[in-house]
């Protein structure tokens, strides 16, 4: 194997890196908020808020993330409505189609998981919580809120984690991420195990170091005795 190409022009890798860094914090925080509201929706006692709420968590989790790529990037690009307006600098640029379909998918997968961490709530201390004359905003400030997150980091921390692998399809659209650089070497080159190794090194060191902070915050957020996690369709 010969990795001098890639000694050779390591900067492309790590701009790669930043790529895919910024494509997962983007979309971790605009997932992270529109899954509070849909889990917000998906509780409300109006129908016209929960079915909207259940449909848009079931439609992300059960289609593939690809599919939601190319319908976002090459299927709204189509529309002459979608070019008129203000929308298209978002969906005739690869990188935003990319953070827009990650955030979308995980707002999907983040608010299921909120949702099955709410309900898992005890009952008594919610209770306890209107004894102590709480009202709604302080109830979700001081104990809906803490509760929920803590009871949902082991099983976010591996969403976050696939976040960062599914980032990798976002080169598809051109975007020079980690695995778009690697494909760029393997197309200048011809030397596809040397540039996926090096890709799959640096995905292995980010997934590394994502898991390393989520053990130490649930290690100092944990709760005795219980148990958190939800799985995937």
């Amino acid at each position: 194997m010969d990795f001098s190409p890639i000694f050779e022009n390591f900067s492309n890798y790590t701009s790669g890196l930043w790529i895919t860094v910024q494509l997962l914090f983007f979309s971790l925080l605009l997932g992270m908020s529109l899954s509070l509201t849909v889990v917000s929706m998906r509780r409300s006692k109006s129908r016209f808020l929960t079915v909207p709420a259940w449909l848009f968590i079931y439609f992300f989790r059960g289609t593939p993330l690809l599919v939601q790529l190319y319908i976002i990037y090459f299927g709204f690009g189509q529309f002459v409505w979608v070019q008129g307006n203000f929308l298209w600098p978002i969906f005739k640029d690869p990188f935003l189609c990319g953070i827009l379909a990650l955030s979308l998918n995980n707002a999907g997968y983040t608010a299921e998981i909120f949702y099955n961490s709410i309900c898992t709530l005890n009952r008594g201390e919610q209770e306890a919580c209107k004894a102590f004359g709480m009202n709604r905003f302080q109830y979700i400030r001081r104990f809906l809120l803490p509760s929920m997150l803590r009871r949902s980091l082991q099983a976010y921390s591996n969403e976050v984690i696939f976040m960062l692998h599914a980032t990798a399809l976002v080169s598809l659209l051109t975007v020079l991420d980690i695995t778009g650089v690697a494909r760029k070497f393997y197309a200048d080159y011809y030397i596809p195990f040397e540039a996926f190794i090096t890709a799959g090194f640096f995905y292995l060191c980010l997934t590394f170091f994502i898991s390393f902070i989520f053990q130490r915050i649930e290690k100092k957020t944990a709760i005795p005795g219980s148990s958190t996690g939800t799985s995937r369709v």
